[in-house]
């Protein structure tokens, strides 16, 4: 039960990091949860988790890095396979080498194999933690490719090396040969083990479905599994299980991109299945690495031997050759690829180099594997600053977050507003992608029994859309008055042609197609003769009111009332198609020059269609109402999925997207308020 609890409680510190977040944002989320999980700890009642790192790395960096090998750009890793290659591992072995000289000179207690040991498992970056704190700033996207692909590479490599030294410190005993040997073993058998294994789940897949079983279910469950299995067997034979999960997830993108008929509905439960489990646990990666931080400094802060200021020093004195050998490696690198292919676009910028150099941050990765020193050498003595190893890696991961949250921002430069003409492009970019997600959301949720309440809210979301572009290009419509008599002029041929089409055709009757036909007809005058328009309307209201008179004073009121919804009801369900046939043919003649006005009146015709087909379904409104309801209910949540997925893909800045979900929210209590549910 205090097990039970204890993840419950951590679940709860995900969700409040995103409150506070919300509040706080120029705070990333990963320092909040790790800030939350070290309070925790501090606590008096605060739960006690033993970091497993096995565990660990099975339950939380399988299925992360399989997601993002599922989800990384192939063409763009193939296309900066020589800087990822150069950055996952030269520059980790040059950190292996170099910083374990480093650490072994600046503190002598520490031996120098386990000096190795620790400068390896502080050489790979967290993709993690790359991609949480990216999330605030919009980072080119060749970089953002290159961070992913070093990302997916180096915790192999980094992993790899750690173990060969913490071999060499345990049984004293050190071969480059074999360490070579052993690496290209362990990563090239990882890559294979991946690449087979997915391979033969990919067919469980299709042998499944060629057996009927179309179940969500079974499907999303061999989803869920497969990181876990292909990591476990390729750890079972001491191969990398890393570089196994990342194989196995390119391969079903690709196996993805190559499917024929795909299962649309396991598409979309499987991202929103997968959107909880990778949001659980990169929320559970920091919470959890915060959790250990206050049990790995109490043991430094109580031992005697330590003096807790010249710990830190040399915490800030780790990170920043860290910081300043990425920076170098990463420009000479640049520099002699720029030099050899003589390209001038490939001249070493300043502000590139310096966001990949502050992008180098340390997450989890580097603390579990910390956590999985041994105790004890072979012949029985304690591993050498096993406890002062662990807290320099704790504190280098700190250290390199904070760098990353506050000089990113100033580097990348994402967060200044930009132009006022661009921001307002942007917007009304983004709000016009918005509404037609959820154009497209009602299409597909439409049915029979909701088809009225459907089209009537699509016909809205074109309105909005029309008159987006319409308030952009205020001067455009006024002063296009001869387009637009041209066109209302065609719509209304247009209209008069269709009802004569559908007399012939014997679809409606005369009486029908008569008051149709009078209509349009008081539309034409109003628009090539206003004079003559003024006087048929003042004609026309003073019949209505003989009409209502008649009805007041007749006998039979209630049957006169019946026939004339009866006709309402007919005359409606024709002109919704008189409108319809309006619209196309303005479409079909839209071109530059009308291109306004024509959107224009189209936006009106969309009004018009929603106000007949509300008029027609009001005999049922209540069913109207819930249909409606539901629908209004989907269509928002795919807006604010929309805005959600722009503003994470850079299109948008932070303050649009909230001006957007304000805009939503406010339309979403409107319509509550005025539909009364």
């Amino acid at each position: 039960m205090e097990f039970f609890l204890t993840i419950l409680v951590l679940l709860a510190l995900i969700g409040l990091s995103n409150i506070i977040n919300h509040f706080v944002p120029f705070i990333p989320v990963p320092l909040v949860q790790i800030a939350l999980g070290a309070g925790l700890a501090i606590l008096p009642f605060g739960g006690d988790v033993h970091l497993e790192p096995e565990l660990f790395f099975i339950l939380f960096i399988a299925p992360l890095l399989f997601n993002d090998g599922k989800n990384v750009s192939r063409a763009a890793l193939w296309k900066l396979r020589t800087p990822i290659l150069l950055l996952a591992l030269g520059l980790v072995f040059v950190t292996v080498a170099v910083g374990g000289y480093l650490i072994n000179w600046l503190i002598p207690s520490i031996p120098l194999p386990a000096a190795f040991a620790l400068a390896a498992i502080l050489s790979p970056t967290d993709v993690v933690a790359v991609g949480a704190m990216a999330s605030r700033v919009k980072l080119p996207k060749r970089i953002m490719h290159l961070l992913e692909g070093e990302g997916l590479m180096n915790d192999a490599s980094g992993l790899v090396a750690f173990q060969v030294a913490v071999a060499a410190t345990v049984t004293g005993v050190f071969s480059i040969v074999d360490a070579t040997f052993q690496f290209l073993l362990v990563a090239l058998g990882g890559l294979f083990v991946g690449t087979f294994i997915a391979f033969l789940i990919i067919r469980l897949r299709v042998l499944v479905r060629r057996l009927g079983m179309e179940d969500i279910t079974i499907h999303m469950l061999i989803q869920i599994l497969t990181p876990f299995v292909i990591f476990y067997i390729a750890e079972h034979f001491h191969l990398s299980g890393i570089l196994a999960v990342v194989a196995g997830g390119i391969v079903h993108a690709i196996e993805r991109d190559r499917e024929e008929s795909p299962n649309q509905q396991l598409k979309v439960v499987s991202k929103s299945t997968w959107t909880v489990i990778l949001y659980l646990l990169n929320g559970l990666v920091f919470v959890l690495l915060g959790l250990q931080i206050p049990k790995v400094a109490k043991a430094i802060i109580q031992d005697p031997n330590f003096n807790n200021g010249q710990v830190l020093f040399y915490i800030l004195i780790i990170t920043v050759f860290l910081l300043v050998l990425r920076f170098i490696w990463v420009m000479v690198s640049w520099s002699v690829g720029w030099y050899y292919k003589n390209n001038k676009h490939l001249k070493p910028e300043p502000r590139s180099i310096g966001i990949i150099t502050v992008s180098g941050v340390r997450g989890a990765v580097t603390l579990a594997g910390a956590f999985s020193i041994p105790y004890t050498l072979d012949n029985g003595s304690d591993f050498p600053e096993r406890s002062l190893i662990i807290f320099l890696a704790a504190g280098v991961i700190l250290l390199t977050l904070v760098a990353a949250s506050i000089l990113l921002p100033v580097i990348a430069k994402t967060e200044k507003a930009p132009k006022k003409p661009e921001r307002n492009t942007k917007e009304v970019k983004a709000r016009i992608k918005v509404h037609k997600a959820a154009i497209q959301r009602l299409k597909r949720e439409m049915t029979e029994e909701n088809r009225g309440a459907a089209l009537s809210l699509i016909s809205t979301y074109n309105t909005t859309i029309n008159n987006i572009i319409v308030k952009t290009h205020p001067l455009e419509v006024s002063e296009n008055k001869q387009y637009e008599e041209e066109i209302r002029l065609l719509a209304l041929q247009a209209k008069g042609k269709l009802v004569e089409k559908l007399l012939k055709e014997e679809k409606i009757d005369r009486e029908t197609a008569y008051i149709c036909l009078e209509h349009t007809h008081k539309l034409e005058m109003a628009v090539t003769n206003r004079v003559r328009y003024k006087l048929l309307v003042s004609w026309m209201r003073f019949k209505k009111v003989l009409l209502l008179l008649v009805r007041i004073f007749s006998p039979n009121k209630q049957a006169l009332r019946k026939q004339s919804l009866r006709r309402r009801s007919k005359v409606n369900k024709v002109r919704i198609q008189m409108i319809e046939e309006a619209i196309k043919v303005i479409k079909e003649n839209m071109n530059e020059e009308n291109r306004m006005i024509s959107l224009a009146i189209i936006s009106e015709y969309h009004r018009s269609m929603a106000r007949l087909r509300k008029e027609s379904t009001e005999y049922n409104s209540r069913k109207r109402k819930k249909a409606t309801r539901d629908l209004c209910y989907k269509a928002f949540h795919t807006e604010r999925e929309t805005v959600q997925e722009l503003y994470e893909k850079g299109e948008i800045t932070r303050e649009i997207a909230h001006n957007i979900r304000k805009d939503i929210a406010l339309r979403e209590a409107l319509t509550i308020e005025e539909n009364g549910y």
